[in-house]
């Protein structure tokens, strides 16, 4: 009955044609807080592509992504819950898989006559029931995980780090940051005349550091290895630029939303710069959170918004649903929200009380942090600290020791949203 419910929906979209927005949702993975030009950015780093989405949207000043490591935050991504809910708290939980138990942003929208399709790093399950096309996808290329993927090696090889398309790997050539733009801007063109959700989870700048040389050259800094970063960032900056074109040529720009974003702060190996924020990816400072995010959507986001308001990866799932006039399916428990209020000077109250991270384990009192308003507690491998994040963004003055109500207060907080956590999920062989 789900299936011939999802074949007539398309019919019935038709009939409203326009009436439902088209979503482009693209992650970049790994990348500094500063290496991008449309925020404080050292010189070398130029980003016309992606300062367009800010310039022709919303800039985010406060976005966060809802782990400082790569898997769980796009968990949390495509569930608009807080992925330690069901048990998914490192990079290495991607070999369980997201669990069959949550729904995920593709389903729903794949429900409602949407065209899915991801294209890039999957790292949300390797077995079987837990690859693209059993989540709410219908089609699929890319690789599956884990971390990163050679650029230039896309000949077959194991399950996991194989090229696939949809469920069968393949021997491809070219530069992989090229063949994702590729693969979008195809299935943008294949469904132009029905809605459609592209998820562009792009591997880059992940490591291992990989740009042809011709890219390369472009750089003189005195680290070759920032010289590699910075042509990979070229390239999918240059992909990003290629899709905003797509949309503009099939007459689509106005009815899409396009969000971007990183899915966790800067990779210290591998050069990226996080600008003024503390430490780096595998970290709750903010260097390790707090992430490059953008939206654009012409039809109701005025451009060049800059917002303040704190805002997480989880929330995009909100914000699509209620862009395409899309109630949630009861019982759904989220912890997501809509940001288009905020963008519009909406709020009456914050759009979340307060943000949450844990990344460690569910009873760990390492890794974890929460933010409300102002104020930051965090745990890092060490003791209880306490930030001003208004009067100081490094975190370099911990006020912990002379703010002891507030650290009481904001530990009561956290510890009552740690009770809803699940245990970690395992290894399903």
């Amino acid at each position: 009955m789900k299936a011939l419910f999802r074949s007539l929906v398309p019919l019935i979209v038709a009939a409203v044609a326009g009436a439902a927005p088209n979503v482009v949702l693209i992650v970049s993975d790994d990348q500094g807080y500063a290496d991008i030009s449309c925020y404080p950015h050292p010189d070398e780093v130029q980003t016309p592509n992606l300062d367009r989405i800010a310039r022709e949207g919303a800039r985010m000043t406060s976005g966060y992504a809802s782990c400082p490591v790569c898997a769980p935050t796009r968990a949390g991504l495509l569930t608009g819950r807080y992925q330690q809910k069901f048990g998914f708290y490192t990079a290495s939980d991607s070999r369980a898989g997201l669990p069959r138990s949550e729904t995920t942003l593709a389903e729903i929208l794949g429900d409602h006559g949407y065209a899915t399709g991801v294209f890039g790093k999957w790292h949300l399950g390797y077995e079987p029931p837990y690859r693209p096309l059993e989540r709410g996808f219908d089609t699929f290329y890319g690789f599956l995980g884990h971390g990163g993927h050679d650029y230039f090696d896309l000949a077959i090889s194991d399950d996991v780090r194989s090229i696939y398309r949809d469920r069968s790997p393949i021997d491809d050539t070219g530069y992989l940051t090229r063949n994702i733009t590729k693969e979008t801007i195809a299935f943008i063109e294949e469904n132009r005349d029905r809605p459609l959700f592209a998820y562009v989870p792009y591997n880059a700048v992940h490591n291992p550091l990989q740009a042809p040389q011709d890219y390369v050259r472009r750089y003189s800094s005195p680290d070759p290895q920032r010289n590699t970063y910075l042509a990979m960032l070229a390239i999918m900056d240059e992909g990003v630029g290629a899709i905003l074109d797509t949309l503009d040529r099939l007459d689509m720009s106005d009815n899409t939303l396009v969000i971007f974003l990183s899915d966790n702060g800067g990779a210290r190996g591998t050069t990226a710069n996080n600008g003024t924020l503390r430490n780096f990816k595998h970290s709750v400072y903010e260097g390790g959170l707090r992430v490059p995010f953008l939206v654009r959507w012409p039809e109701r986001i005025p451009a060049g918004t800059v917002s303040d308001e704190p805002v997480i990866s989880i929330d995009v799932f909100s914000t699509v649903l209620a862009a395409a006039d899309i109630e949630p399916p009861d019982g759904l428990q989220l912890d997501s929200r809509d940001i288009l209020p905020a963008l519009a000077g909406q709020l009456d109250s914050p759009l979340h009380e307060a943000l949450y991270w844990n990344w460690i384990e569910k009873d760990s009192d390492t890794g974890w942090a929460i933010r409300k308003g102002r104020w930051k507690l965090l745990a890092d491998k060490g003791g209880i600290e306490l930030y001003d994040l208004e009067a100081d963004l490094s975190e370099t003055r911990d006020l912990a020791p002379n703010q002891p109500m507030i650290v009481q207060a904001l530990l009561a907080d956290y510890k009552s949203w740690q009770n809803q956590l699940r245990p970690r999920i395992r290894r399903l062989r």
